[in-house]
């Protein structure tokens, strides 16, 4: 198959992340086609189109043409344009896939995409389980990090006697960072030697490689995960999150596992006492590192994420 995907920006690197697993896993053939950027996070690109020069756009044209399968990310549809050419016009006879990743349009007005597509007898997917309360219809395939990339590997923090948590959220608004300061605030007052840090408006790359010197990760307490709970997970750090019941229910049947890797914590309250637990208690923190590495090669790696999209695939 020929697929290609179709974006205005990546969301949280999973279309690069999705492109590439496809070409590496199976031996279809994936192009990612990205029209702007946004957050200044750097993710690599396949054919963006603000980098195409003279106005040339064969190759984007020929990648339209030559694929079996348009995979859409976002709000993205056929009625949308490439610099000069409307994807409607090379749609006819092409399958046709909308993934969501929550954005603010989709989450306030679910509605109107279920409505779309069923009458357009559409699929469509969503990047976490949360999002299937507002498309039943659609099925969740889930993110994922490339496990052996470096920044996406264990890394022993420095041996002093520092203890660093960090979060690292897209929106701070979103994401439970007020209650995050709060608690890392009181901490401080009783263990002088913790450090804690939000980092922000920074390349990716530069993220992760923050992120492996730390020692305590915190995603947010919203019900689901984010992408951030992957990378940690898979750099063998311990990481807090707010993940509800539905969530994890979907998370169990996905993986197989009973046993998830992350420490729970629903409330400001909880995330108090799960991070004290964290900082002072050094063998429980190595555990928690470990069995999340674990738990990510093993039940979340590309092969299995890629296996439950070729299925959609096939489906359409």
């Amino acid at each position: 198959m020929q697929i290609v995907m179709i974006t205005d920006n990546d969301p949280a690197g999973m279309a690069i992340a999705f492109t590439k697993a496809i070409n590496a896993c199976t031996d279809h053939r994936c192009r990612l086609i990205s029209s702007e950027e946004r957050y200044g996070f750097d993710y690599e690109t396949d054919i963006h189109i603000p980098d195409i020069k003279n106005n040339d756009f064969s190759e984007v044209e020929e990648v339209l043409s030559s694929s079996d399968i348009i995979h859409f990310h976002m709000l993205r549809d056929e009625n949308s344009f490439l610099g000069p050419l409307l994807i409607k016009d090379y749609a006819a006879g092409k399958k046709i896939l909308h993934h969501h990743h929550g954005h603010p349009v989709f989450r306030s007005d679910p509605e109107h995409f279920r409505e779309k597509y069923h009458k357009l007898r559409r699929r469509a997917i969503v990047s976490t389980p949360d999002l299937l309360k507002l498309l039943p219809e659609s099925v969740w395939v889930p993110n994922m990090v490339p496990l052996n990339d470096q920044g996406h590997t264990p890394l022993e923090p420095s041996a002093d006697d520092s203890v660093r948590i960090c979060q690292a959220p897209t929106r701070k608004d979103l994401k439970n960072t007020d209650e995050f300061i709060c608690v890392t605030q009181r901490l401080k007052e009783k263990y002088p030697h913790i450090e804690s840090l939000v980092i922000e408006r920074i390349v990716h790359r530069e993220c992760l490689e923050i992120k492996r010197s730390c020692h305590i990760h915190f995603d947010h307490m919203q019900g689901y995960f984010g992408v951030s709970s992957l990378e940690s997970l898979s750099q063998g750090k311990p990481v807090i999150a707010g993940i509800d019941d539905w969530c994890m229910a979907h998370i169990k049947a996905f993986t197989g596992s009973d046993k998830l890797p992350w420490v729970i914590a629903r409330d400001e309250d909880a995330l108090q006492s799960r991070m004290e637990h964290l900082i002072v208690d050094h063998d429980f923190r190595e555990q928690c590192g470990h069995a999340g590495r674990a738990f990510m090669t093993t039940t979340w790696n590309e092969h299995q994420v890629i296996r439950r999209l070729l299925d959609v695939y096939e489906s359409l």
